[in-house]
């Protein structure tokens, strides 16, 4: 890569001194301006040159070039020293260009010896600059594989970043140290710049896969959720499996992985259910607005303290939310523990059984079942004699409700397949990392 770069430098150095250069002072004619001193003159200057077949006339101090050269840039440079003699008026350019192939060729060939004499004669000074660069990349090699970044980063993952990184500095170190030796720290910017150019495209190209991984260090830095947590994350449920360089993975409640992209993660609203054992169920029963709004708070609010799954702190709380057309509206809630308890067979179980209470102590239920009647029909029902003689069966005793049972968490059925599932694959998510 070295020796690539220096040879671009040498041949780039010419060209850059040659545009750079002011511009050439006029050449004096001593002893007057003759149009055959100009002549003389001009054909000693070419013939210098190596531009024999370059003809020169003069009249009036106008110079007339005519003849065939292997390249138009050499008849040009013939005009430009003609319009820098005293006593020229003016220069006419007729000279042509060969259409020999051979003769197109030479000077390309002579430029090319050229430089590579010159890339001859400076090679040891390359040879030392692709020593520096060997050594001071290879330097930046070492560096990387020791355990030190392993102790300052939170996890693998971000302790790779950080050999990437070191390797990559000391690329570039070395780079500018062996450009500076064969002296074109010139061609820095331009590499630099290119550079530069290319990563804006590439960063357009992926901007997704950039956005997921510089989400994927952020949620590795502070992590929202450990290992196996039950989260909620875009309405998806599940628990965490792992945290990849691109996505977080999620095992839901129905055992199928859900995979969700890391930008997405970092930023949505993020629901953490293990981060806090204790947590509410709620509920809502109505009641006949008839009857005694607190007497009947009360009986359900110690209904929930008698469960045994319910927890007795923070206090079941039981409010009138509501009165509507279908009755009162009650407000039920109380705390469970997710670690040893299930929250939908919780829920489920306070709903009957307060509704069981409630219905025990004469407090009907409003029920919310319309009814339409069509007038103006022109049919009416007409009650058949047999169906005035029938007597309303008497309504079966209402059985004892069975009692609450501690159903175990529903949840916790799949640890172990989240246990089996991370230790197929790396994970980002560490104990150790400080939580948000």
């Amino acid at each position: 890569m070295i020796p690539l770069l220096a040879a671009i430098a040498f041949i780039a150095s010419p060209l850059t001194a040659q545009e750079e250069a002011p511009a050439p002072p006029s050449i004096t004619v001593e002893g007057g301006w003759s149009d055959t001193q100009i002549s003389e003159r001009l054909s000693d200057i070419l013939a210098a040159l190596g531009r024999d077949t370059v003809t020169v006339e003069v009249e009036a101090g106008v110079v007339t070039l005519s003849g065939e050269v292997a390249e138009e840039a050499l008849g040009r440079e013939a005009a430009d020293i003609a319009a820098r003699l005293e006593g020229v008026v003016a220069v006419r350019n007729d000279i042509a260009a060969s259409a020999e192939i051979t003769e197109q060729l030479d000077p390309a060939i002579a430029r090319f010896r050229t430089r590579i004499e010159q890339a001859l004669g400076r090679l040891p000074l390359i040879l030392l600059a692709a020593t520096v660069f060997a050594l001071v990349t290879g330097l930046g090699l070492l560096l990387s594989r020791l355990r030190i970044w392993n102790r300052l980063a939170p996890n693998s993952f971000i302790a790779g970043i950080y050999r990437q990184g070191v390797r990559v500095a000391f690329g570039i170190a070395g780079l500018v140290v062996s450009l500076d030796v064969v002296g074109a720290t010139a061609l820095l910017g331009t590499i630099l710049g290119a550079a530069g150019l290319v990563g804006l495209a590439i960063g357009f190209a992926v901007r997704d896969t950039v956005e997921n991984f510089v989400a994927s260090v952020m949620l590795s830095l502070r992590q929202p959720f450990k290992p196996n947590d039950l989260v909620e994350i875009e309405g998806d449920t599940g628990r965490v499996i792992r945290l990849t360089s691109r996505a977080t993975i999620l095992l839901s409640l129905d055992g199928n992985h859900i995979r969700i992209p890391n930008a997405v993660v970092f930023k949505s609203r993020i629901i953490n259910y293990t981060r806090n054992p204790e947590r509410r169920f709620s509920f809502d029963i109505g009641i006949d607005p008839e009857a005694d709004l607190e007497a009947t708070r009360r009986l359900a609010q110690d209904r929930l303290v008698g469960l045994s799954f319910v927890l007795p702190s923070p206090e079941p709380i039981v409010w009138i939310e509501n009165i509507t057309e279908a009755g009162a509206i009650l407000r039920v809630s109380g705390w469970i523990d997710q670690n040893t308890t299930g929250f939908p067979t919780a829920r489920g179980d306070a709903i009957r059984l307060v509704k069981d209470a409630i219905e025990a102590a004469g407090v009907s239920i409003p029920d919310t079942t319309y009814r339409i009647r069509l007038e103006g029909s022109g049919f009416m029902p007409v009650a058949k004699e047999d169906d005035q003689d029938k007597k309303i069966p008497d309504v079966a005793p209402r059985p004892e409700p069975i009692a609450a049972t501690s159903h175990p968490s529903e949840e916790n059925a799949l640890i172990a397949l989240v246990q089996a599932e991370r230790a197929e694959g790396d994970d980002l998510l560490s104990r150790d990392a400080p939580l948000e």
